[in-house]
């Protein structure tokens, strides 16, 4: 497709890299011709530097035969302006970042007024990501398919579990669950797991199953599935209102504690049910005051990564709680990670995998089936949901007589409204939707899984 990325901040670079990486033809445009130049050396796009809102430069970017603008800039004004001017001399389905709340409410008007195809609301987004996370706690990391019938999670192995030393065969026939155990990583190392593959102690697994099954499986390895009762936040900006509106209405006590004074009466008035602490959140005594030590979840959502990491690393010393991090520079991602803080929330990646799916859902009306997209196992692997509309190469046949490419697995089907793990005999007919996993990238159609 011919896409146009307008803003080459965080959000549009990890685009421009997922995009550039699926063969689309993109554009950039940005007023800063230095990232504009970086961009173009990074990514296979075209550069312009200008501003965007400008009907000669989108004409430059040949908007007039775009099938998307994506508008990601700082400011959510312009965001909507080009996204409105392109509508205006195109055809071309538009997608804006808005993340004033002052418009949150209103989204839907826009959108519907202004001919949007989809608003994304950063903060917004990463605050469902997170209350996701503390409805089940143990999940480093949650993704959801089939409109929510399948879960992809991440957990770490802990020697409490008494998994260690068993092959995925042995888990199988163990826990009698029906899970599908479709990544490992082990250090440095990324594994797709035959049934041979040995699974240790502080592996980090990741498991297909539907929320009945994979909540069956970790009790009976004794993981707590229960969402937590209490959340303790540190920094009250537009991430926490959001965040502790949605925990709020999950009935789970929120404390935030925010140092500025003025923002503490606006949070004080907009959350009634949620206690607001006004003081500095690196205050060791002050957290401990507030109850760090007996809290079941605790979230730092500050501007500073800094701050925001060795708060984390301070509750992982002293207490028992869920860690969530903020991070929003991710560049040192692999450092980050390596720190074991649980689960870590980078609101850009979040941001761009929503624009992703669109994108997706958008290209499947072009030809191509793949309905959802995730990027896994520490971004070398994604977990694709293929919607099978019509009979093919791989319909009608048993899943091991197909000739399927090297570290790939056809992680569920959904039939029906019914998902189950399938085994060798199963076969893949029309009208399912499949999950893939697999390190293979680029998969458009479902016959890709197949060797050549």
């Amino acid at each position: 497709m011919n896409i146009i990325i307008i803003g080459c901040g965080k959000v549009g670079s990890a685009l421009a890299a997922q995009l550039s990486n699926e063969d689309h033809n993109l554009v950039v445009i940005d007023t800063n011709p230095q990232k504009v130049q970086e961009f173009s050396e990074t990514y296979d796009v075209l550069g312009i530097t200008g501003n965007a809102s400008s009907i000669s430069v989108l004409s430059n970017a040949d908007v007039e035969h775009a099938h998307m603008l994506i508008a990601v800039t700082g400011s959510d004004e312009l965001n909507l302006l080009c996204c409105l001017i392109a509508k205006k001399v195109s055809s071309c389905h538009t997608i804006a970042r808005v993340r004033n709340p002052a418009y949150h409410k209103e989204l839907n008007f826009i959108k519907k007024r202004l001919g949007i195809s989809m608003i994304i609301n950063p903060e917004l987004a990463a605050a469902m990501e997170i209350s996701r996370l503390l409805r089940f706690p143990s999940a480093i990391k949650l993704d959801t398919f089939a409109k929510g019938r399948v879960e992809l999670l991440k957990f770490k192995v802990n020697s409490s579990f008494g998994l260690d030393g068993l092959s995925v065969m042995e888990i199988a026939e163990r826990y009698r669950c029906d899970i599908l155990i479709c990544g490992v990583e082990r250090e440095d190392d990324v594994f797709i797991p035959s049934g041979n593959f040995v699974i240790h102690d502080n592996d980090l697994v990741s498991i297909v199953a539907s929320p009945k099954n994979s909540a069956a499986f970790f009790k009976k390895i004794g993981v707590h599935t229960h969402q937590v009762k209490t959340a303790l936040i540190v920094g009250g900006g537009t991430l926490g209102y959001y965040l502790a509106s949605l925990l709020s209405d999950m009935k789970i006590r929120v404390r935030i504690v925010e140092s500025n004074r003025k923002r503490c009466d606006e949070l004080s008035e907009l959350l009634p049910t949620v206690t607001v602490i006004c003081g500095d959140g690196t205050d060791k005594k002050l957290l401990l005051q507030e109850g760090l030590t007996q809290t079941e979840s605790f979230i730092t959502l500050t501007n500073l990564d800094e701050e925001n990491l060795l708060l984390s690393l301070y509750a992982k010393r002293v207490s028992e709680a869920k860690l969530v991090t903020k991070v929003n520079r991710i560049a040192f991602d692999d450092i980050v990670e390596s720190l074991d803080l649980g689960s870590v929330i980078y609101p850009k990646y979040i941001t761009a995998d929503y624009i992703m799916q669109y994108v997706r859902a958008l290209e499947n009306s072009f030809g191509s089936n793949v309905e959802t997209l995730y990027q896994i196992l520490d971004n070398q692997a994604e977990a694709l949901e293929f919607c099978v509309k019509e009979e093919s190469a791989v319909t009608g046949i048993p899943l091991s007589e197909l000739d399927l490419k090297e570290n790939l697995l056809v992680a569920s089907i959904n039939r029906n409204g019914k998902v189950h793990i399938p085994r060798g005999q199963d076969q893949i007919l029309p009208g399912d939707t499949v999950v893939i996993v697999t390190t293979v990238k680029g998969l458009h159609d479902l016959t890709d899984i197949l060797k050549r």
